[in-house]
Formats: C-alpha cells, sequence, structure tokens
C-alpha cells in the first residue's frame, strides 16, 4: 500500500511509519516542520514533507493522522475531500499490527523502559515511544515477533490486537480522555488485559487490585523480588535483583521500579526463551532515552534528563537520584521541574507538592502547554513555597555546569551535585545543547 502519515515527526507515529516501510509499504509523511526525526525518516527511504500543504497528498490508499491533528489540517481536508480513506492512529493499529505476535505493555509509568527491556531480551522487533539506547531507535525490525508499547491515554491499547498483555500499573491518568469516569477507565484496562492470550501483570500494584484479575497466567507480587542491590559502573547505574527461583539479574538502571519493570519483561519473555538466553541478553539494554539519561559525568557534577511528568514518575525518579548520590557522593542534589499540561498539573496538584521531598533544591520552569489546551489558575509561588524553589524561564547547559536563567540574567549557577531535569516538554533540549 501507499501510506502518508500525517505528524510523522512524533515519537509514536514515526515507529508506525518505519515499521510499515519494512514491512514492504510506500510510505510518505509530513509535519509542520523539520525535526531530527524527520530528518532520520528521509535518511531511511521515507519522503517527508514540511510545511504541510494539501499538495503533499499524492493519492495514497491510506491516510493516517496524529492525536494532535485537527480537523482543520490542510492534508487531513485534501484526503477527505479526494475521499481517501483516513484513520487516526489509534484505529490503524488493528492494521498494522494485526498479525503480529505482539507482547503489548501498558500502564501509567514504565511502559517504554519495560518494552524496551522486553524487546533486548527478546531480541524481537519493537515499536516503543522512546528511544531504546540498545539500537539507538524507537522502531526496529526483525521479526514478527513485537514487542509494543500500548497506549491507554486514548483507550488504544486495546486495538493493538495483543498475543500477551503486560500491565505495569493501572493509576488514573488521562482522566480527561475518559471524562473523568474511573470505571469507564478500569474497565479499557479490564479488556486491554483479556484480550491477551498470555497475560503478565504487576499484581501488586493498588490499581491493578482494583480489577479484580483472576484469569492472569503470570501474577508477579513484589515479595518475589529480594535480595536488590545498586552498582554503580563506569558512572552507570545497574540493578541487581533476584527473582523468584530463577536467579539473579543485573539490568541499567536504577531503583525498585526498574526492578519491577524487567521483572514483568522476564516473566514475559520466558513464554519464548530460556532463562539463562534471558539474563544474557538482558545485558544489552542499556537504558533508553530521556529515562535516567546521564549526560554529563564530571567528577563533581552530573547532570540528568528525566521525562518523569507525573508525581509518581518524579517520586522514583528522586529514589534514584538519592541511591546514584549515595554511591557517588556528590552531596547536592538539584531537581529542574518543567510542569506538563495545565490539566495534568492541576488534576494531579496535591502529588506534586509532595513528590520533590528528598531533593535540596528545586527549580520551576514555566509549565509547557499545548497549542488549544484550557488554561488553568495556578498559584506555584504559593503551592510550592514549603520548597523554596526558584523560578526561572530556562536553564542553560555548559561543560560540567548549569546556568538557571531568569529575565535573561544568570541567577544561579550549579557546577556541582546532581542536578536532574524532569518533564515531557522542551526542557530536555535545553539540557541537552551545551553550549561553550
Amino acid at each position: 500500500m501507499k501510506v502518508h502519515f500525517i505528524g510523522i515527526g512524533g515519537i509514536g507515529l514515526s515507529a508506525l511509519a518505519r515499521f510499515l516501510k519494512y514491512n514492504g509499504h510506500e510510505v510518505s509523511g509530513s509535519d509542520m516542520k523539520e525535526t531530527t526525526i524527520t530528518n532520520e525518516l528521509k535518511s531511511e527511504g521515507i519522503t517527508v514533507y514540511s510545511p504541510q500543504s494539501a499538495q503533499n497528498i499524492k493519492n495514497p490508499d491510506i491516510v493516517i493522522y496524529s492525536a494532535a491533528v485537527t480537523d482543520e489540517n490542510p492534508e487531513l481536508i485534501e484526503s477527505r475531500i479526494k475521499q481517501i480513506k483516513t484513520l487516526s492512529r489509534k484505529e490503524a493499529l488493528p492494521i498494522i499490527l494485526g498479525d503480529k505476535k505482539n507482547y503489548c505493555v501498558a500502564g501509567a509509568h514504565g511502559k517504554s523502559t519495560t518494552t524496551a527491556i522486553l524487546a533486548s531480551i527478546m531480541n524481537s522487533s519493537a515499536i516503543i515511544g522512546a528511544i531504546s539506547k540498545d539500537f539507538g531507535s524507537n522502531f526496529r525490525y526483525i521479526n514478527d515477533l513485537v514487542a509494543f508499547e500500548a497506549d491507554e491515554s486514548d483507550a488504544s491499547f486495546i486495538l493493538s490486537n495483543p498475543y500477551c498483555s503486560i500491565v505495569t500499573n493501572a493509576e488514573p491518568e488521562h482522566m480527561e480522555y475518559y471524562n473523568y469516569d474511573y470505571e469507564k477507565f478500569y474497565d479499557s484496562y479490564k479488556t486491554f488485559i483479556a484480550l491477551g492470550k498470555y497475560k503478565v501483570i504487576n499484581a501488586e500494584d493498588e490499581h491493578i487490585k482494583k480489577l479484580d484479575i483472576k484469569e492472569a497466567t503470570k501474577l508477579y507480587p513484589s515479595i518475589d523480588i529480594k535480595n536488590i542491590s545498586y552498582i554503580l559502573k563506569d558512572d552507570e547505574p545497574f540493578t541487581k535483583f533476584e527473582l523468584k527461583d530463577l536467579g539473579y539479574f543485573e539490568v541499567w538502571g536504577f531503583g525498585y521500579h526498574i526492578a519491577v519493570n524487567t521483572s514483568l519483561a522476564i516473566l514475559a519473555a520466558l513464554n519464548e526463551l530460556d532463562v539463562e538466553e534471558i539474563r544474557v541478553n538482558l545485558k544489552n539494554y542499556k537504558g533508553i532515552k530521556k529515562r535516567f539519561d546521564i549526560l554529563q559525568k564530571c567528577d563533581k557534577f552530573v547532570l540528568v534528563d528525566d521525562y518523569a511528568h507525573h508525581p509518581t514518575e518524579i517520586e522514583a525518579t528522586i529514589k534514584s537520584v538519592e541511591l546514584y548520590d549515595n554511591l557517588k557522593n556528590l552531596k547536592k542534589r538539584v531537581i529542574i521541574w518543567q510542569p506538563h499540561k495545565y490539566s495534568r498539573t492541576y488534576d494531579n496538584l496535591e502529588g506534586f507538592k509532595k513528590c520533590f521531598k528528598g531533593c535540596d533544591e528545586l527549580v520551576i520552569l514555566p509549565l509547557w502547554t499545548i497549542p488549544g489546551e484550557h488554561i488553568l489558575e495556578i498559584d506555584f509561588e504559593k503551592e510550592f513555597k514549603q520548597y523554596n524553589p526558584i523560578f526561572a524561564q530556562k536553564v542553560l547547559a555548559r561543560e560540567c555546569k548549569l546556568d538557571i536563567i531568569k529575565d535573561n540574567k544568570v541567577v544561579k549557577t550549579y557546577d556541582e551535585g546532581i542536578i536532574v531535569g524532569v518533564g515531557a516538554g522542551d526542557i530536555t533540549y535545553q539540557l541537552r545543547e551545551i553550549v561553550n
């Protein structure tokens, strides 16, 4: 088929485009502007247009568009005028994944990490909403065995045709999509789990317990993980733990949540491989981009980028910071927080007010919003006064130091300690662009 993607530069849609390209289809796409991802797609033989225009629609068989695309998009309008079949990303999943052996990972937190670990263990094809450092992409095509990151934010995970349903946790998130109907939210998880012939779920998660799943073939309570230890190798973090009666495993990353995610991947992979092969293949996993991603390692200064944008995720990240600091003795723990979306910040405000305990200093950047989002009043100075935070416009990364910028002036410079940026906005680019 000829398939055109509107919004192909997104982390999720680009992986699907690559998957279809490697399946032999003729793929094109567009985005509002050129990015690292669109340039990579071009180098892989995919035609990418920017900016978007009706003229980019060259009579494809199907047009697939991202959730960010509105009815006013010129390419979507042109496709409908020409009566070309148009599908949202969600609607396209059954076509893309329908005949594959899919190991689908869902959950509010940890699904990208778990999917990447699983892909490394099984040496399988992968479609992930993040960049795996094992193979340097959000996509890999090897065979019809697929590790797939399934998205609960729009209930599209129930269309992912799971052979194996894997759930890391089921904490309510993206509730605006579910109209704040918790029964509807939990029912979608029940449906996803029921679809899998093989099921691996984190039975100790308090929210999964509410699902009352009886038929799961692989339940794993926390008591099955024991003897956890943490080590640094060349200043890179590793977690070692024992799982059930399967022996010890060592995985890149710090924290109990890493052991949980890895255990889920191991138990799922046992359906394909023996345990010794799993233990060896796990060493291929090197982390994923923007998840405790160590950008700079100096004698007294470590700079980390982390995608955490929910209180539960930030708490887990800060625990990893504490573990790293205890081994490295950096003596200062600084969190740079860029709040993400008004709705998420407002809905989880009480959690955000508590989750930064454990850091020595907190810097708050302007909230990162999306076009068309309803603006809500949030008094950050009042709500977070207990931390005595620094409010700044942006950060500026230098070699072995980080400048905090307010009113176009440097108000503070950090040149020692472990400095961690958290958020799902453009903070990742601010941290990565090192200036002289």
